[in-house]
């Protein structure tokens, strides 16, 4: 069972909007939505399902916007929120900033798409590209005997429309993976893991099939190609656009698809590896009588020498208290964000196995203020391009196409900081 009904509602409450699916929940039941969720939040127990009688709340908040859909029945709860995080997506992507405004001011369409997203409680059309192919926001000219509805919904491939036609075909192939780190005071890795996406940019005639080949470990063992000279990874968590045929991935490990036009994410994926940190950091806090403290930052980078991280920013935590700053840098330049408490050290590029240096000194007032917490982690921001840390590789990617023509596929590797941080003792 999916969702009774959808309630778009501003930041204290009042709906905006709504849309009634099975009509087994009474529209005025919202009215207890927002006084409960003020008494859980008083309470400090508030959750992502709130229950009133026999009914059900389940909300996400986006902006100054609570979207809530109602249900009787023990719904698929992760299909629901799933729902409501893809109405702020395609409302995203026709309003560009969605907020009370946006919706007061497009009543009309937003109605039309939650008629078309949802159909008696279950999702539907949702797929912004094809929404925008006959919900428009320049109004509606309604032709007589012309429907309305462009194939592409009633096809089997809904997430592509036919007759597609470039000069020139290519396929651009985005590796991009986040590396999530976590380091206590002692140097010892706490948390250490990979999240990958793989995104395309697709500009191909036609219907192409596209097949995907990945140096993936339980490919490489069903084919017996696992060995010493072949690298191969281990995924985990694999999430896929709903256009790669499932079946097939789960028989051979094959990666096939009618990809859908423009950008799209392919697929994510997961490594919970040891990485070794990429960008080390040490730091050494001296106070002296109380008047001031030095703050000495040691950066070390620990990837191939090749390589090189670009946009570097390395956030060092410093007392609430301090001023007057004063600093000094091996290389690329640091300043002083008081709001956050912070020194944030900016390195334009950083050439893999370099060590840099930066000093901070800072004033502190005579009267010495107790520090009640422990000090924040360093957080470090980096991107490492033509570079995977886990060693994924982009094997082949096949497309084929009835009319034959040649088309080009592009590869591109980044490395990213995720959640990278590195407690101080």
């Amino acid at each position: 069972m999916s969702a009774s009904a959808v309630f778009i509602l501003d930041v204290k409450g009042k709906p905006l909007i709504s849309r009634n699916y099975k009509g087994d929940v009474a529209m005025s039941e919202i009215d207890y939505f927002m006084p409960l969720l003020m008494q859980r939040e008083e309470e400090g127990a508030l959750t992502p399902l709130l229950s009133h009688g026999r009914v059900h709340f389940l909300w996400i908040k986006y902006s100054n916007l609570y979207l809530v859909a109602t249900t009787l029945k023990n719904a698929n709860a992760s299909l629901v929120y799933s729902f409501l995080y893809k109405i702020v997506e395609v409302f995203s992507e026709y309003f560009k900033e969605l907020e009370e405004e946006s919706i007061r001011d497009n009543f009309v369409i937003v109605y039309e798409l939650l008629d078309e997203l949802m159909d008696f409680g279950f999702p539907q059309t949702t797929d912004s590209k094809i929404l925008q192919e006959y919900i428009t926001q320049q109004g509606n000219k309604l032709e007589t005997g012309k429907s309305r509805v462009p194939p592409t919904v009633t096809n089997a491939v809904s997430w592509r429309s036919e007759g597609i036609k470039y000069k020139k075909n290519e396929v651009f192939i985005d590796v991009i993976e986040s590396v999530n780190l976590l380091v206590n005071a002692n140097g010892s890795v706490l948390l250490s893991e990979i999240v990958g996406t793989i995104k395309l940019k697709v500009f191909l005639s036609g219907m192409p099939e596209l097949r995907l080949g990945l140096n993936d470990r339980v490919l490489f063992e069903l084919t017996g190609l696992s060995g010493s000279k072949n690298k191969s990874v281990e995924l985990e968590d694999v999430k896929f656009h709903q256009c790669v045929r499932l079946s097939r991935f789960d028989n051979d490990r094959t990666i096939s698809f009618i990809p859908p036009d423009g950008d799209f994410e392919l697929m994510s994926y997961r490594l919970s590896t040891q990485v070794k940190p990429l960008i080390w950091i040490e730091s050494v806090i001296e106070k002296f009588s109380h008047s001031r403290v030095e703050i000495m930052v040691k950066a070390k980078g620990q990837f191939k020498k090749q390589s090189v991280a670009n946009g570097v920013e390395i956030s060092v935590p410093v007392p609430s208290d301090a001023d007057s700053p004063r600093f000094k840098t091996s290389v690329g330049s640091a300043k002083y964000v008081p709001e956050k408490n912070m020194v944030i050290w900016s390195i334009k590029s950083f050439p893999g196995g370099k060590e840099y240096l930066m000093r901070a000194h800072f004033g502190l007032p005579s009267v010495e203020k107790e520090e009640v917490e422990g000090r924040p982690p360093i957080g470090v921001k980096f991107e490492i391009p033509y570079f995977t840390v886990s060693g994924i590789q982009v094997r082949y990617m096949k497309i084929i196409e009835k009319s034959g023509y040649q088309a080009l596929p592009w590869v591109r590797y980044i490395t990213q900081s995720g959640d990278y941080q590195l407690r101080t003792s």
